[in-house]
């Protein structure tokens, strides 16, 4: 049985295939565009994030506070001073334990340099002193012929903290303002545009603020999981400073990958210089697995509910989020992933045709009772 092709049904899927393709390539221009003005103004835009989800982690004291009866920059001052204090609290928590027992740990580490050097000096390695020696005068004499290009480093990490510290500074001053003036923002924004977009875009703002809300406190959850599993796992072994280990484990739950990496790289260092290589080797497996159920079971787990997104996609964001930009794609992947997916939503309700009701002649007979 031969089939004939309709040449003018073949035109016809032709040209809306490239009329869509068209439409398609002028929608991925013009996000080009944004992601390159967006680049441009990183400066800006970054401490603005950051105020962002600082606000919605201090938003529900500051509302409490409002329904009270304080005025609003009252209660935006005393958020802010108290989230102050406590991060404050929080670094003194984990400084002040840690030079208490710096000679200990300075001790320690030296006798752990000693221990790999007499380890390595036996079977199977057989490395002598003299090896040792030669590696440490070659790589003095690597240092000191690349003094210049250590000396542009040390800069460019002072710069480095020094843009850092201006970004805290200037998103604390935005979190103050969130605080104080953010319930007439979508007022403003709703007398500020015209037409429809007065209606849809503060919808979108409002639903938007919620899943940022969402994430905030979800990702809080899950550093707090990770600091309970890994503080008990170090208490059990013994190691010192548990405490302070399990408040860095917290904090360094919100930055993705370095975070995590950072605070185990410090546990298991303390544990070596403190119990010996067995309690080291057992910490680290106790981060290891803890982090592995964190990252493929806890985390997409709660946000998958709290942001309504498949723990596949929030999987696939992060990992796309950090091979584009890093640590910064992959902090920002979830939450913009979980933005998108509210918009989307909302323009497909909107876009969405009512189901057809069948007219009064349409609908089927009934049968007649006998």
């Amino acid at each position: 049985m031969s089939v004939t092709l309709s040449s003018a049904k073949a035109s016809s899927a032709l040209r809306r295939s490239a009329r869509v393709s068209a439409e398609l390539l002028v929608v991925l221009v013009m996000a080009a565009a944004a992601l390159w003005v967006l680049s441009r103004m990183w400066s800006v835009v970054w401490p603005l994030i950051v105020a962002m989800f600082l606000t919605t982690l201090t938003w529900p004291l500051a509302a409490l506070l409002r329904r009270r009866g304080w005025r609003p920059a009252l209660a935006a001052t005393v958020v802010t001073v108290g989230f102050l204090l406590v991060a404050a609290g929080v670094v003194a928590l984990i400084a002040v334990p840690v030079a208490s027992q710096s000679g200990e740990l300075v001790e320690g580490v030296a006798e752990g340099i000693q221990r790999l050097r007499e380890w390595a000096a036996g079977p199977p390695l057989n490395i002598g002193d003299d090896q040792i020696t030669g590696a440490f005068d070659a790589a003095t004499a690597r240092l000191q012929n690349s003094i210049g290009s250590a000396v542009s480093t040390v800069v460019t990490g002072v710069g480095t903290v020094f843009s850092g510290l201006v970004t805290a500074v200037l998103s604390l001053f935005l979190m103050f303002f969130f605080l104080k003036d953010g319930p007439r923002f979508l007022p403003w924004l709703t007398r500020q545009l015209p037409g429809r977009l007065a209606v849809d875009i503060p919808v979108v703002a409002e639903r938007s603020w919620q899943t940022l809300g969402s994430f905030v406190r979800s990702q809080a959850f899950v550093g707090l999981l990770d600091a309970v599993f890994i503080g008990l796992g170090l208490w059990i072994v013994g190691v010192p400073l548990v405490l302070p280990l399990a408040v860095l484990t917290f904090v360094s739950a919100f930055v993705p990958i370095v975070g995590a990496l950072f605070a185990g790289l410090v546990a298991v260092l303390i544990a070596l210089v403190s119990n010996g290589l067995t309690d080291a080797l057992i910490v680290l497996a106790i981060i290891v697995g803890v982090q592995q159920l964190e990252g493929n079971v806890f985390q997409p787990m709660i946000q998958s509910r709290s942001l309504g997104l498949h723990a596949t996609v929030i999987l696939l964001a992060v990992t796309l989020g950090g091979s584009l930009a890093g640590v910064v794609g992959s902090l920002l992947a979830v939450p913009v992933a979980a933005l998108v997916a509210v918009v989307w939503n909302y323009l497909r309700d909107q876009l969405s045709e009512p189901p057809h009701e069948p007219e009064p002649d349409e609908r089927l007979p009934t049968a007649a009772p006998s």
